[in-house]
């Protein structure tokens, strides 16, 4: 078991659970696990890695419930430039810690602008050739599991109805998150210790996804997601200290 104080594992969980409801409707609440995880591990390196399968359990548990509505030709034309995305975030991840952090830090407030502009914007219509949507998504989800932004971005120029705006970025981060651990396995960064936190971080995930259902009905939106937004903000302006 990993030598974590009390008040890690309860910071773990919270994130486990936020990420469970990012799974079923509140997408912005993966964004704040991202500096979350950091001061769990005490690592930016070993908090990508140590999120990756809390994040492929989520996955799994999406796909399930939207597995129907999927549109998976969406993203054919995606994969060689996140493939290149994911090779770029590789070698960043060979950076020192300080330099790290702060580069995820500047991509986690990047994703907190693009979502802060698609409120203001909610109409907005959005364009771009598929490789900068690729490469963005693929770097940001290696380096800080934070594609979520860009990859709503890339699915909106898509006009998608709900269902399957959903359920296909339900199939696309689970295929990507499962690409990222052998990335993550070359440079070390699973332990015994980070695999027994993600085993107990299975049962928070799976709650926060049942609660993401039930909740997210009588929550309204707007609300909910300005709190994770401003949350979000605070916590990683921390990364930068």
């Amino acid at each position: 078991m990993p030598e974590l104080a009390v008040w890690q594992w309860l910071l773990g969980g919270f994130c486990a659970v936020l990420i469970g409801l990012a799974k079923t409707g509140a997408p912005g609440a993966a964004t704040l696990t991202v500096p979350l995880m950091v001061m769990t591990v005490g690592d930016a390196r070993h908090a990508a890695a140590w999120t990756a399968p809390i994040l492929i359990t989520g996955d799994i548990f999406a796909v399930a419930y939207w597995r129907r509505h999927a549109e998976s030709r969406t993203l054919f034309s995606l994969i060689p430039w996140v493939a290149a995305g994911m090779v770029v975030g590789g070698l960043a991840l060979s950076l020192n810690e300080p330099v790290l952090r702060r580069i995820l830090a500047v991509i986690v407030l990047t994703m907190l602008a693009v979502n802060l502009l698609r409120r203001r914007n909610p109409g907005m219509r959005v364009g771009g050739h598929p490789s900068s949507y690729g490469i963005a998504a693929g770097f940001a989800t290696t380096v800080a599991n934070a594609a979520g932004p860009v990859m709503s971005m890339y699915l909106m120029t898509k006009q998608l109805p709900k269902e399957q705006f959903v359920a296909t970025g339900a199939w696309f981060f689970l295929v990507v998150n499962i690409a990222k651990l052998p990335i993550y396995a070359a440079h070390h960064l699973f332990t015994p210790a980070s695999l027994w936190f993600d085993a107990v971080m299975v049962l928070p995930v799976i709650c926060g996804a049942f609660a993401g259902l039930w909740i997210m009905h009588r929550i309204p939106q707007r609300f909910f997601d300005g709190l994770i937004l401003a949350m979000t903000a605070i916590s990683t302006i921390i990364l930068f200290r």
